[in-house]
């Protein structure tokens, strides 16, 4: 090899070998301090890709869960008003059978009766507060609710739930009374209160269909969820082990690149030396 001032051929070699080096430890840092092998799409731009919508599909899973969960609240919600109106109603029918009896005066059916309106007030209470967000849940209309517990604007992806539709009408009606001289009246309102009550038997029963999909539903969001991340950390985790290793690799290899640069800058002295 040639002994040379002007141009120090192994400096330069020394320190395009320590910038790669040092390139690499800091790629290393990076890895190790962000917990990701992929950072950039310079680290892999098919894998960065490919992560970043299954984040996307992560995240749109998590929304759709929350979703099924605020479904779950309202149909529950609407259930236990329900069951509160059930109970309501057997306690109306018991006094529709006592006030049957022929044994009773009017005083005594009056009393009854007493009860009886209050226990329709109640029901009317119920029928009008129970809401969820605002939306009625048991009332008179019946409404059509849309739940988007998947990705995609599929019917599959889709879950519509009815609410309302309890025509209490009948039930309410002023006419309904147990009232009078003779067991008349208390042996009419034993029909009205069962068809209002194989109503409400039949919208709790949609309820728990309902719930019971919609329990189903939220386990394969989870399902999905977990694969999916699962994927994703697979393709942009980075594996510590390896790439403590290769930190330790780059490490010494800056601290060699050091000292041989220092002794690659000391040729050009042997070049001064044959000079005194």
């Amino acid at each position: 090899m040639s002994l040379v001032v002007r141009t120090n051929v192994a400096s330069l070699q020394s320190q395009m070998n320590l910038g790669k080096n040092q390139a690499a430890l800091s790629t290393s840092f990076n890895k190790l301090s962000s917990g990701y092998r992929v950072n950039s799409a310079a680290d892999d731009a098919a894998g960065l890709s490919i992560s970043e919508n299954i984040v996307g599909q992560v995240r749109s899973y998590t929304v759709a869960e929350r979703n099924a969960n605020d479904a779950v609240s309202m149909v529950q919600t609407a259930e236990a008003s329900l069951g509160e109106m059930t109970g309501i109603m057997q306690r109306m029918r018991e006094l529709a059978v006592q006030g049957a009896n022929g044994n009773y005066t009017a005083q005594d059916r009056g009393y009854m009766d007493t009860e009886f309106q209050a226990l329709k007030s109640e029901l009317s209470r119920i029928q009008a507060a129970a809401k969820f967000n605002g939306k009625q849940l048991v009332g008179t209309t019946a409404t059509t609710i849309t739940f988007q517990i998947g990705l995609d604007n599929t019917a599959s992806d889709q879950l519509s739930i009815s609410f309302g539709g309890m025509n209490l009408t009948a039930m309410l009606a002023a006419t309904s009374t147990l009232a009078g001289t003779g067991p008349t009246a208390s042996q009419n309102m034993l029909a009205r209160i069962d068809t209002t009550m194989q109503a409400i038997s039949t919208a709790r029963a949609d309820y728990g269909a309902s719930m019971n999909r919609l329990d189903i539903a939220t386990s394969a969001i989870q399902t999905m969820r977990l694969n999916m991340s699962a994927a994703n950390s697979r393709i942009r985790d980075v594996d510590v082990a390896m790439e403590t290793s290769n930190m330790a690799r780059n490490q010494v290899l800056s601290q060699a690149g050091v000292s041989v640069l220092s002794q690659a800058n000391q040729l050009t002295q042997s070049a001064l030396n044959l000079l005194q």
